[in-house]
């Protein structure tokens, strides 16, 4: 029986993507959820057995919506993380392909989306009113169900395939190194763990008191053992002003002995640990485009 992997959707997003690279079609199905928190909720009632979400992008950040559903709301350990490369698409209804950029009154997309190519949708069309949708995979069919509006969405080529819509320009982000770090979260662990470029165990690590030092004496724990940190983060607590949980990222399994004297160390220090996961991780270093022709020059 195949497992139920929820991402978010509809088809068409980069979460899509991920999720189809991390759950290979023949060994799942693919279900589409419109947030991530209706994701991350729909593994922990288990309603599914494994979600997909994004947690990071090389240009915007954090998502800070996963990281809050991983810290307040849900218990599921993560089981997965798979860094993939973004490319932006700007495209259009195929009846509105040949109107000049400077008559297009809209552009949809996700918030992040549309972060990630701010500089340049305000130089190609700096009349055009961005409007934010749940995902790019949703506006790009806005933009399908809107034949005559002048409007225009960003988001990967696989939506504007699945929508059948003419992409102006490729790879329109503002800056070309673009990736996105994906998270798996599910019940059990992922299969293929041998094949993955490293592991990697995340940590939420709240301190004692707010004292001179606390942080530093949390990072010594790593630092005299050798363990790589490949992030560290804070998040509120939501319990008052000033008060944070701090998310570490260290770069062995959580079952390693240097790993073990870590959190012990930590915890004798009057720190609460808890462990968000212990996990393979993968890169995946090229995008796959899909065959489409750019007529972006002779609109501009």
């Amino acid at each position: 029986m195949k497992e139920v992997v929820a991402y978010l959707g509809p088809a068409g997003t980069f979460t899509h993507a991920a999720a189809e690279w991390l759950f290979p079609e023949k060994h799942a199905v693919l279900q589409p959820y419109s947030t991530i928190p209706d994701c991350l909720q729909a593994v922990a009632d288990r309603e599914v057995q494994f979600a997909v979400v994004p947690v990071e992008n090389a240009i915007e950040g954090s998502v800070n919506s996963t990281l809050d559903w991983l810290i307040h709301y849900i218990d599921v350990p993560i089981v997965a993380e798979l860094v993939y490369p973004i490319a932006q698409c700007l495209m259009v209804h195929p009846s509105q392909k040949h109107r000049p950029l400077r008559e297009f009154r809209k552009i949809l997309s996700h918030p992040q989306a549309i972060a990630q190519c701010q500089r340049t949708l305000r130089q190609k069309a700096p009349m055009a009113e961005f409007v934010f949708t749940d995902s790019t995979a949703k506006a790009a069919g806005l933009i399908k169900e809107q034949p005559d509006q002048p409007w225009m969405a960003v988001g990967p080529a696989k939506a504007a395939e699945f929508n059948g819509l003419s992409i102006l320009m490729e790879n329109m982000q503002d800056h070309q190194n673009n990736f996105t770090r994906f998270l798996a979260v599910g019940w059990k662990e992922k299969e293929n763990r041998q094949s993955a470029d490293f592991c990697k165990t995340s940590l939420q690590i709240t301190l004692p008191s707010d004292y001179p030092g606390a942080l530093y004496q949390v990072l010594a724990a790593f630092s005299w053992r050798k363990i790589n940190l490949c992030r560290i983060e804070s998040r509120p607590t939501k319990t008052g002003l000033g008060n944070y949980y701090f998310i570490i990222d260290a770069e062995l399994p959580v079952d390693h002995l240097l790993m073990q004297g870590a959190i012990s160390e930590i915890e004798v220090l009057g720190c609460q640990v808890r462990i968000l996961g212990s996990f393979p991780c993968f890169y995946k270093k090229s995008y796959e485009k899909i065959a489409s022709k750019s007529n972006f020059a002779q609109n501009d």
